[in-house]
């Protein structure tokens, strides 16, 4: 069954379609969220998001239209765009400053205390925070992804850059840093 198969199904209410096509697109979701950075969130939020996109691809595909996959990808990419961008917006400041509060019961994840936890993702932000600030785009991604394990020429082609440029982002972004770390000490 392809996928233009399922997403009619799944149009027409079959769950376990729902589920096979949610299978299908997971690891999808997750490569395309994972080269974008959202402003006081989680990755795991881009990919919700991105799963929204899947979803409102499956409601606005018509069978016969073309590639469901094609239609699929590029509603899952506008989505997780559209929430990093909206993410940026003076409106949603407070949102992307809160703090998130653990629920009664609910354990740490690092294993530390839950006023090390806080301590320890207050610190994260604020260094993403400054990052965001103090390196241009392309050096922030190109960072970003370099940390996640991503090779150099993965990165280049995620960004659609050469690796030359790649390479002197990176430069460019550690060298920031840098500086940034000894000013603070």
């Amino acid at each position: 069954m392809t996928v233009e198969d399922l997403a009619v199904l799944c149009q027409s209410g079959d769950k376990s379609a729902w589920e096979e096509l949610y299978k299908i697109y997971k690891p999808r979701v997750l490569k395309i969220a994972r080269r974008f950075f959202l402003c006081g969130g989680e990755s795991e939020d881009l990919v919700q998001e991105g799963m929204c996109g899947l979803y409102s691809a499956v409601n606005g595909y018509r069978s016969g239209g073309g590639s469901f996959f094609a239609y699929a990808d590029r509603c899952i990419r506008n989505r997780i765009v559209d929430t990093v961008k909206k993410s940026g917006a003076d409106r949603h400041s407070a949102l992307n400053n809160f703090l998130p509060i653990f629920e009664i019961g609910e354990k740490c994840t690092t294993g530390e205390s839950p006023e090390d936890e806080v301590i320890m993702r207050e610190d994260r932000r604020e260094l993403l925070l400054k990052m965001s600030k103090n390196l241009s785009s392309l050096e922030f991604k190109a960072f970003e992804m370099y940390t996640e394990g991503m090779t150099m020429s993965e990165i280049s082609s995620a960004l659609g850059k050469t690796a030359k440029s790649v390479d002197n982002a990176l430069n460019r972004a550690k060298n920031k840093l840098q500086k940034l770390i000894s000013e603070e000490d």
